[in-house]
């Protein structure tokens, strides 16, 4: 296994804004590292030019402490897994995934037991014999993944390798994949536009759009501090609610305020995120669903006790997602299930709800980078 520092990488295709532009980090040897980001971000050109299959226009890729420049694919030792299943028809599964360790003339016994270990995790056991035109899709990208994790690759490239699988296939791989890194101890860089995946399977997390680095960090960090709103937005499921608010002063309380919707913010959490030394001005305010709370009619009036109406409901099993119209505005609220009700308001009802002033975000209205967060440690709500 190796470490992979990325150094000021850039990437220009034509006279168009650079697929990236000046990004770096580092994946630790042993370490799980998600490429985060939507379509466009620089994803999947930050792996092709880590394999060698691309060059880069300026920066440095140093795999192992080696500089990268001029050095072949075939000499990097890397493995890669596509999104979309590349196997070799006239093989059978067996000998697909036996390929990579034949060329390297290793031992019988020693393939044999590779592929026995990978491909019980992989669920593909059953598989050997067969030739790739007998399998599924979901079966075929499986082999294909087995066929990288074979190898004793310095790294493992994986660009959303599991996104073409069901459902249920990928909660289980997403599992699987931490357990596989574990037993084979496998340095990971991994390509994904799916949050869920990067927040249940990476060490870290590196965000990317429109090839910038965004934000770096834990997938704790970045979902209690995101660096900027793009990362607030990007982040979490259901997604932060944002509102474009302005930040006034009135004998000594702080408030943010929206046509239809006034908040006022803990003079104490004011200080901790030094909100005092800020003039006045829009801010862009930032509500994460689960920390909204429905609330009985009669705490209407209450501060920071807001009222809308029910725009739509999504039951999710033991959750619920309201989405609730207040004024202009569209908020998503996340409730666990009340087992002491059998009923859930119909579209249009009235509805109110409390925001806690402890569980705020708050990002500047004209560049974006958060100013305050919530304060650590607050349970979801009920």
């Amino acid at each position: 296994m190796a470490d992979l520092r990325i150094e000021q990488l850039t990437r220009r295709f034509g006279a168009s804004a650079p697929a990236l532009d000046d990004i770096s980090f580092s994946v630790a040897e042993q370490e799980f590292v998600f490429l985060l980001g939507p379509s466009g971000a620089g994803k999947t050109t930050t792996l092709r030019l880590t394999a060698g299959l691309d060059q880069p226009d300026g920066g440095r890729i140093l795999l192992g402490g080696r500089d990268m420049a001029g050095i072949a694919p075939r000499e990097r030792n890397v493995a890669m897994v596509y999104d979309k299943h590349s196997l070799y028809p006239h093989l059978d599964v067996f000998e697909n995934m036996a390929y990579p360790l034949r060329l390297r003339a290793m031992a019988e016994a020693e393939i044999r037991s590779r592929i026995g270990r990978v491909s019980e995790i992989l669920g593909i056991g059953h598989l050997m014999e067969r030739h790739s035109a007998q399998l599924s899709g979901g079966q075929q990208q499986r082999v294909a993944i087995g066929r990288a994790l074979v190898r004793d690759a310095a790294i493992y490239l994986m660009d959303e390798p599991i996104s073409h699988l069901d459902a249920k296939l990928r909660a289980h791989m997403r599992v699987e994949f931490k357990k596989l890194q574990r037993e084979f101890a496998a340095t990971i860089l991994y390509v994904s536009h799916d949050q869920l995946e990067a927040m249940t399977m990476g060490d870290r997390i590196v965000v990317l759009d429109q090839g910038k680095v965004q934000q770096i960090g834990t997938p704790r960090d970045i979902f209690d501090r995101p660096a900027n709103r793009f990362v607030a937005e990007f982040v979490g499921e259901p997604a932060m609610n944002t509102i474009v608010c302005d930040r006034q002063q009135e004998a000594g309380i702080w408030r943010v305020v929206a046509p239809d919707f006034a908040l006022q913010l803990d003079s104490g959490w004011v200080m901790r995120n030094a909100l005092h030394n800020r003039a006045p001005g829009p801010v862009v305010l930032g509500l994460r669903p689960e920390q909204l709370t429905l609330a009985p009619p009669d705490q209407a009036g209450q501060p920071n006790v807001e009222s809308g109406r029910i725009y739509a409901v999504e039951t999710l099993g033991s959750e619920t997602v309201y989405d609730i119209e207040t004024g202009g505005t569209l908020l998503r609220l996340w409730s666990r299930r009340n087992a002491g009700s059998l009923s859930l308001p119909p579209i249009g009802a009235p509805v109110h709800f409390r925001v806690d002033p402890l569980a705020l975000h708050l990002f500047d209205a004209a560049s974006g980078v958060a100013l305050a967060h919530p304060e650590p440690g607050l349970a979801v709500a009920a």
